[in-house]
């Protein structure tokens, strides 16, 4: 079984300024794959699992519906918008992206290791909209109870991209 566990965030993650920001919530999670793995092909994995097309299908039912070939088009830095979601900004080892609503962030990045392996990366953001009795910023009361769901979904979907790519053929198979 692929191990998924909480983590820091990496030195240069494009996450780190909403960890920094006031009331705002961030994660992330880190998994080990025994071979290299490009930051594009994790992406494109990521949004083609089986458990990610369960989120695009709702996605597609409210009108943000996209395709493995929408997902291989963002992993390749050909689209900067998919889904429900707009390229916030990337780097070579790394995307964020922003939801519709402005409300959120996801987080994407492949760290080469020495050696064949590579440790990926997937965090979220939320931005907080509501404020506290002293007026400071803070996630909204329905994230706050939902979050111990946000974690065990998020770790689902790091885990179910870490098998994919663990059993594909690097040449592309």
């Amino acid at each position: 079984m692929t191990k998924i566990e909480a983590s820091t965030l990496p030195d240069g993650a494009l996450l780190q300024r909403y960890r920094d920001m006031q009331g705002a919530y961030a994660d992330c999670f880190a998994a080990w794959v025994e071979r290299p793995v490009s930051a594009a092909e994790f992406i494109e994995a990521f949004y083609t699992t089986g458990l990610f097309k369960c989120e695009r299908f709702v996605l597609f039912l409210i009108g943000r519906g996209c395709t493995d070939e929408d997902a291989r088009a963002l992993a390749l830095g050909k689209a900067e918008a998919f889904a429900a979601w707009t390229v916030e900004t990337r780097a070579e080892d790394q995307l964020l992206v922003c939801d519709f609503a402005k409300l959120t962030r996801s987080w994407l990045m492949a760290v080469p290791a020495d050696g064949a392996g590579t440790r990926l990366y997937f965090g979220s953001a939320v931005v907080p909209r509501a404020k506290d009795r002293d007026g400071n910023p803070q996630p909204s009361a329905s994230f706050r109870y939902l979050q111990p769901v946000h974690a065990f979904y998020a770790r689902a979907l790091l885990r179910a991209a870490a098998r994919k790519l663990s059993r594909r053929d690097p040449a592309g198979g």
